[in-house]
């Protein structure tokens, strides 16, 4: 189905048809260090949570308190990784897929249809990828919101191992502080390789 297509009779085919609906997301597309994590998630179909939406728009104080109320309504929650060395290996859209899928097959209930955003993967279960699916459709909004969270939480323990990158604020997200520590302090084991060796093409002393 083309992403256009999704509209509200669609969603309402959707529902109507289905009982385990999942929403699939993905967090961590553009840092230069850190994973991408993804989660998949199948909402009780009576969920409405007020606040719900694209992580993106949201303060992490208010993604806390609308993460224990996903919870609450969740039938099933799975997550999936990619770390900055499977990105390095196969480029970061392989490893966004490699991890969607890995939070599918996770899941202890399995999907009747999967809700991906801007996505398809390699996977039997029939699944529909939405344009702005963060925004548009609750199941992934959900979905957004707890892989936020948990890409946020990973990030936060690595500033603590090293501090001088800040990654409890940028969450590996190329600031210009965190340039500036690349520059002072080098690379750590978390940086994707592939993502700076064009920043950086032009500096011999870059690996």
């Amino acid at each position: 189905m083309r992403y256009s297509e999704y509209n509200d009779q669609i969603k309402k085919q959707i529902y109507e048809k289905y009982t385990y609906i999942a929403g699939v997301d993905e967090v961590g597309r553009g840092p230069l260090a850190g994973p991408v994590v993804t989660c998949a998630v199948i909402m009780k179909k009576d969920s409405n949570i007020e606040g719900v939406t694209d992580s993106k728009k949201l303060k992490r104080k208010k993604m806390l308190e609308l993460k224990e109320q996903i919870l609450d309504d969740a039938l099933a929650v799975s997550y999936g990784y990619a770390n900055n060395k499977v990105i390095d290996k196969i480029n970061i859209r392989q490893a966004t897929l490699f991890a969607m899928k890995n939070a599918v097959e996770n899941l202890n209930i399995k999907p009747e249809i999967l809700l991906i955003d801007a996505e398809r993967i390699d996977s039997n279960i029939p699944q529909l990828n939405i344009v702005k699916g963060d925004l548009n459709e609750y199941a992934i909004s959900c979905a957004s919101i707890l892989a936020k969270i948990r890409r946020d939480d990973i990030m936060i323990n690595f500033s603590k191992i090293y501090p001088e990158y800040s990654f409890d604020t940028n969450v590996g997200y190329g600031t210009k502080k965190h340039y500036e520590a690349i520059d002072n302090n080098g690379i750590t084991p978390i940086h994707r390789l592939s993502f700076l060796k064009k920043y950086y093409a032009k500096q011999e002393s870059f690996l």
